[in-house]
């Protein structure tokens, strides 16, 4: 018997399982790949729908191609238009054309912003002598503002350019403004007593808090800056996507205008693609979020 028991307790270890930490990340990876395959499917899901019963309507009668399109006619209009030209000249002309001019608005008017926002920010003087003129500007509608952009403008790409750079202003001036006024106020404290100037709290403190906020403004603003773009257009150009969509809505093709909208949106879902890899990249500090988060 004492023999066995020293044989028992001589045995090997067994080989011990993993460690319950790393089962659990494995756990949340799994969930998360999971959770991206079920959204893909269902967003898969939602289209197929959504098109194939638009294009059911049309078929059955239910839903007039000559006001709201038909999923087969707008391909076929796309295959066109990148085949043969579309009636103002090369769809790609175009595309790049309304590109330059959100790109280079967004561009100045988030530069602008971002200035503007941490400045009146982080001086209550001017925020109290400017408030009322931006509040006021904000208020002007933004068709009154594309109209004198293209009378004192002209129809070329200042005048789009300008509207854009209005319509991405205010966006991201009112979330870096906002930004920099949440700034903890302990940090701040904190580096003036080490002794930092004006200037380095504003660049290693303030920004890096504000920035957050203005790179979540971004992705809404290129929207906008787009917008500012095709209005622009539409109200009067020589190229461009707006001056596509009024030429379709002059000639009342349908399909030629869902046609346009597409070409927009895929535009619109790259440079949203490219911000979020922004963000990502300067918020790489940020935990990943897991499914259910």
């Amino acid at each position: 018997m004492t023999e066995m028991t020293i044989n028992q307790s001589a045995a090997p270890p067994t080989r011990s399982s993993p460690a319950p930490q790393v089962l659990k990340i494995e756990s949340a990876a799994t969930r998360v790949k999971r959770r991206r395959r079920l959204v893909t499917v269902l967003r898969f899901a939602v289209l197929v729908f959504i098109l194939g019963g638009w294009e059911l309507g049309v078929r059955t009668e239910v839903i007039d191609p000559f006001f709201f399109g038909q999923p087969t006619g707008i391909a076929a209009k796309l295959v066109e238009w990148v085949e043969d030209g579309t009636s103002i000249g090369p769809l790609w002309l175009q595309v790049l054309v309304t590109i330059y001019e959100a790109g280079a608005g967004f561009l100045i008017g988030a530069v602008l912003g971002i200035l503007c926002g941490v400045a009146l920010g982080r001086n209550a003087l001017l925020a109290d002598v400017f408030s009322i003129y931006i509040k006021v500007a904000n208020s002007i509608p933004r068709v009154v503002l594309g109209s004198i952009f293209i009378v004192s403008l002209g129809l070329g790409s200042p005048s789009k350019i300008a509207l854009a750079v209005v319509m991405v202003f205010f966006v991201v001036f009112a979330n870096a403004f906002q930004g920099v006024r949440e700034a903890d106020k302990n940090l701040i404290a904190n580096a003036r007593i080490l002794g930092a100037s004006g200037w380095q709290i504003t660049r290693a403190v303030v920004v890096p808090s504000a920035l957050s906020w203005i790179l979540a403004s971004l992705h809404v603003s290129f929207g906008f800056a787009l917008v500012g773009a095709i209005v622009g257009e539409f109200l009067g150009a020589r190229q461009g996507m707006g001056l596509l969509i009024a030429t379709a809505q002059g000639a009342f093709d349908a399909n030629g205008v869902f046609a346009a909208m597409i070409v927009i949106a895929v535009v619109a879902l790259a440079a949203e693609g490219l911000l979020t890899l922004l963000e990502n990249r300067l918020l790489s500090w940020r935990p990943e979020k897991t499914a259910g988060e």
